[in-house]
C-alpha cells in the first residue's frame, strides 16, 4: 500500500467514501460536483510554487498497489478561513457571586467564535472498513506530518484537527437535536451538507451569538460536548500521542473537540528525518543479517509526485546516514541511489538522528 496525491480518476471512489462515512464527516460530502471541485483544487495545490500557506488543500489517497483499490483518504488544509470562516463554540466557565448572600456558582457556557483563522488543519482521514490492516491507519494519519516536515513553508506554525463528534447510526446528533429545537429548524444531515458544500451564511443568520448556558441543555446534549464518535477514537488516540491537546473548542454541530499542536512540537515532525537512499536487490535481503527495526514510514521529498509507504524490518536497513531499501520500494517512491527520502519509525522507539543532510530544493511545478 502507498500514499499518493488524489487524481481525477479517483472521483467515483471518493464519492463512495463520502457516502460510507455518513453525516458529520463534513470535509467529504456525497456531492459529485463538489467532490470534483475538491479534487481539482487539490491537484492545483500540489502544483503551485509557493513560499507561504494560502488556500491550498492537499488530498491524498491510500492505494493498494496490487489491486489499484483506494483504501482511504487523508488531507491537509494549508490555512483555514480563506474561503469561509471556521466557526466553533468555546467552552468557558462564568462565576456568579453574591458577597452579601454568600452565594457563589460556576456556570459553563458555550460562546461562538472564529479562533482558528489562518491555522493549518488536518482533515478527511477515512480508512474504508474492508481495508483495515496493520499500519494502514498510522500511515494515513502520520503521512501528513511527514509531508509538513518536508515542506514546512506550505503550512502554518500551528496545526489543528476537528474531531468528529457523537452521532448515532441514523445520523442523529444529540447536541444538534437541542440546537435544532431552539435555534435552527434543520436536520443534522442537511446542516452538515450545507457546510460541506461551503455554504455557511446560515450560521451567522440563525446560530446563537450570545453565550449558551450548558446547564439549560438537555442531559443528552451536555453529555456529548467534547466527546468523539466511537469510530474516531483511534484517530484521537494517535493525535494525542503526537502531542495534540484539547483547548476547549468544540464543533458547532456535533460538539466534537478540536485539538491543536505547534507544528514544531508534533512528534512525527520531530522524529522524522532525511536520509540518502541505497538500493539493493531482493537477493541481498535474503542473505544479509539486518538489524531488527520497527516498521518505517518512508516518503520521497517531492510535491505533485509525492509517494509514501510503510516498509517492515525485513525490507529496510536504517543507519545514521543512509536508508537501504529494496529496488522495488525505491521504484515505487520514484527514488534512485543517493536520492533523498524522509523516514519515520512508526513505533516511536528510535530517536531522531541529527538532520545534517543538505535538504533538496522542492521541485518547481506550474499549474496548467
Amino acid at each position: 500500500m502507498h500514499i499518493r496525491p488524489i487524481a481525477h480518476k479517483d472521483l467515483d471512489t471518493l464519492y463512495e467514501i463520502a457516502v460510507e462515512s455518513g453525516p458529520g464527516f463534513t470535509s467529504l460530502m456525497p456531492d459529485r460536483d463538489a467532490l470534483a471541485r475538491k479534487i481539482e483544487h487539490s491537484i492545483d495545490s500540489f502544483h503551485r510554487d509557493i513560499s507561504h500557506p494560502g488556500d491550498e488543500h492537499y488530498l491524498f489517497v491510500l492505494e493498494d498497489e496490487l489491486t489499484g483499490a483506494i483504501m482511504g483518504t487523508t488531507g491537509i488544509e494549508a490555512s483555514t478561513g480563506h474561503t469561509r470562516p471556521l466557526h466553533h463554540f468555546r467552552r468557558n466557565s462564568v462565576v456568579r457571586h453574591s458577597r452579601d448572600l454568600g452565594l457563589r456558582r460556576s456556570i459553563e457556557t458555550l460562546t461562538r467564535c472564529n479562533h482558528y483563522t489562518g491555522y493549518t488543519e488536518i482533515c478527511s482521514l477515512y480508512l474504508r472498513p474492508q481495508f483495515r490492516r496493520a499500519n494502514a491507519g498510522k500511515l494515513l494519519s502520520r503521512v501528513r506530518f511527514v509531508f509538513m516536515a518536508t515542506h514546512p513553508e506550505r503550512f502554518s506554525d500551528t496545526v489543528i484537527a476537528e474531531m468528529r463528534g457523537v452521532s448515532d447510526a441514523s445520523g442523529q446528533s444529540p447536541f444538534w437535536n437541542w440546537i435544532k429545537t431552539h435555534f435552527v429548524d434543520m436536520e443534522f444531515a442537511e446542516a452538515t451538507r450545507l457546510v460541506g458544500a461551503g455554504y455557511t451564511d446560515f450560521i451567522n443568520e440563525l446560530m446563537p451569538l450570545h453565550p449558551l448556558y450548558t446547564s439549560l441543555m438537555s442531559k443528552e446534549a451536555r453529555s456529548v460536548i467534547g466527546q468523539v464518535h466511537p469510530q474516531t477514537r483511534p484517530a484521537l488516540h494517535i493525535l494525542k500521542a503526537e502531542g495534540f491537546q484539547y483547548k476547549g473548542l468544540v464543533d458547532l454541530f456535533d460538539a466534537g473537540p478540536t485539538l491543536e499542536c505547534a507544528m514544531a512540537n508534533i512528534r512525527s515532525v520531530r522524529d522524522s528525518a532525511s536520509y540518502k537512499v541505497a538500493t539493493h536487490s531482493r537477493h541481498f535481503y535474503k542473505h544479509a543479517e539486518l538489524p531488527s527495526r520497527a516498521p518505517l514510514l518512508v516518503a520521497n521529498t517531492k510535491i505533485s509526485d509525492f509517494r509514501a509507504t510503510v516498509v517492515d524490518d525485513a525490507q529496510a536497513w536504517l543507519n545514521p546516514e543512509r536508508l537501504t531499501l529494496p529496488a522495488s520500494v525505491a521504484d515505487l517512491l520514484g527514488l534512485s541511489d543517493s536520492g533523498i527520502v524522509r523516514a519515520l519509525p512508526l513505533d516511536g522507539q528510535h530517536r531522531r538522528k541529527p538532520d545534517n543532510l543538505e535538504q533538496p530544493q522542492p521541485e518547481i511545478h506550474y499549474a496548467r
